[in-house]
C-alpha cells in the first residue's frame, strides 16, 4: 500500500522550505505513489488538524518563493499555549498522527524543531527531519538550508554601508542575526570586507576593537564597519553569563526550585537586555575613538525573499533524499547534508546539540590573516 506522508514547517520562516517541501512531495508522489499532506502552522496545525493535501498543483510554482506555504509558528507539543494556559498537549498530536493513518511525519525546521520532533519519536511516531535555519547551527549537517541566502543578503548589505561609512568619515555597526552561533556574522564580514567581526564563540574587549579602529584612522582609513552577530558578548557580559549558568545548573542539581526560578529570572533580564548590545558597542566606540557611530541591525530582512541557487538546490536533494530514506523504512533521523549528497544521522544526536564555529575553523584563520579583528 501506499505511504502517508505527512508534512509542517516550524520555527522560524527560511528561505528554502518551499523547495524542501517541493522536493519531498514530487518526489514521493512521483516517485513513489505516495500520498502527501502538509499541515498548517508547524505543530499548532497538527493539533488543530488543520491541513491541506499536497498535490501536484498545490506544489507547482513554489520552487521559487521565500516563506513557507504551510506557515510556520515556535508552538511546541509539550508546551502549547491554550487561551492563557500552557499545557502539554502531545497526547493529542499523537492521536491526530493515527487518525490520519500516517506513516510517517516530516518536520523541517532548525534546533527547536529537531528537539520537538526527537520528543515525539520517543512517543512513538515515525519522525524524519530535514536542516532549515539561516544561522546554520544544527548539528551534524554541513549546512543548512536558508543560511546562504541569508549570508548573500547579509554581505548586500555590508558592502551598500561602505559607502556611507566612507563618505562620512564614520563608524558603521551592522547587527547580523545568527542567535547564538556566529557563523552568519562571519561569513558576511568576510565576504562584506568589515573591518571588525565579532561573534558569540569568540567574547570582545571593546578597548582592543576601539584600539583597531583607531588604527586604521591613524594609517589614513577615515571609516570602519563592524559586523556584529547578535549572540556576540563582551568578555564582562560572557563571564557573567557563564557564572549564572553555572550557578543554574549547580541549583538544578540540588533540586532547588525556589533558587532555579530566580535564577532563570535573573537570566532572562540579563538576555532581554542583550538585545541592545549593539546600540551600547556603537555608544562605547563612539566615546573610546572619538568617531561618529551609526547603527544598522539587519534583522528579519535577512531571512525574507527568494532562496538563492544554492539553497534551492540543497533543499531540494535534501527532500527527495528524505522519500528515498522513507521508501526504504528509515525514521528517527535527520538527513543531513554530506558534501554533495545526503546521510541520515540519528535524532538523538541532533537534537539538543547546536553547531557554533570552532576557535581553529578556515574562517577565523582566514579573517585574522586578511587583518580582521574579531575582538580579542
Amino acid at each position: 500500500m501506499a505511504k502517508h506522508i505527512g508534512i509542517l514547517t516550524a520555527g522560524g520562516d527560511s528561505p528554502g522550505l518551499n523547495a524542501a517541501i517541493r522536493g519531498v512531495g514530487k518526489s514521493a508522489i512521483g516517485e513513489y505513489g505516495m500520498n502527501v499532506i502538509g499541515f498548517r502552522d508547524g505543530f499548532r496545525g497538527l493539533l488543530e488538524n488543520r491541513f491541506i493535501r499536497l498535490n501536484g498543483a498545490a506544489l507547482s510554482g513554489i520552487l521559487t518563493i521565500g516563506g513557507t506555504i504551510l506557515g510556520t509558528s515556535r508552538d511546541k507539543p509539550h508546551r502549547m499555549m491554550m487561551g492563557d494556559q500552557e499545557m502539554d498537549m502531545t497526547n493529542v498530536i499523537v492521536e491526530n498522527y493515527h487518525n490520519h493513518n500516517l506513516d510517517v511525519l516530516v518536520c523541517l525546521g532548525g534546533g527547536g524543531t529537531q528537539k520537538n520532533a526527537y520528543r515525539l519519536m520517543k512517543e512513538g511516531l515515525n519522525v524524519v527531519t530535514l536542516p532549515k535555519t539561516i544561522d546554520n547551527d544544527v548539528a551534524c549537517t554541513d549546512v543548512t538550508f536558508g543560511f546562504d541566502t541569508a549570508l548573500g543578503i547579509a554581505t548586500e548589505a555590508i558592502d551598500r554601508l561602505h559607502s556611507t561609512a566612507h563618505s562620512h568619515h564614520r563608524i558603521i555597526v551592522v547587527e547580523v542575526m545568527g542567535h547564538n552561533a556566529g557563523w552568519l556574522a562571519l561569513g558576511a564580514g568576510i565576504a562584506g570586507g568589515a573591518d571588525v567581526v565579532l561573534i558569540p564563540e569568540i567574547p570582545y574587549d571593546v578597548e582592543k576593537v576601539a584600539e583597531s579602529i583607531l588604527e586604521r584612522a591613524r594609517g589614513g582609513k577615515a571609516f570602519s564597519i563592524v559586523a556584529i552577530s547578535e549572540g556576540a558578548m563582551s568578555n564582562e557580559d560572557a563571564a557573567m553569563m557563564h557564572d549564572m549558568e553555572k550557578q543554574l545548573k549547580k541549583a538544578k542539581k540540588k533540586d532547588k526550585t525556589e533558587e532555579v526560578a530566580q535564577i532563570e529570572a535573573t537570566l532572562k533580564v540579563f538576555e532581554e537586555q542583550q538585545t541592545q548590545n549593539t546600540v551600547h558597542l556603537s555608544r562605547q566606540l563612539e566615546k573610546l575613538t572619538r568617531l561618529e557611530s551609526r547603527v544598522t541591525i539587519l534583522g528579519h530582512l535577512q531571512r525574507g525573499g527568494t532562496p538563492s541557487a544554492a539553497d534551492r538546490l540543497l533543499a531540494t536533494r535534501l527532500g527527495t533524499a528524505c522519500t528515498d530514506l522513507i521508501n526504504a523504512g528509515v525514521y528517527g533521523v535527520m538527513v543531513a547534508a554530506r558534501g554533495e549528497g545526503a546521510e541520515p544521522v540519528p535524532l538523538d544526536e541532533v537534537a539538543g546539540n547546536r553547531k557554533i564555529v570552532p576557535l581553529d575553523h578556515p574562517w577565523l584563520n582566514t579573517a585574522r590573516e586578511i587583518g580582521v579583528n574579531l575582538g580579542d
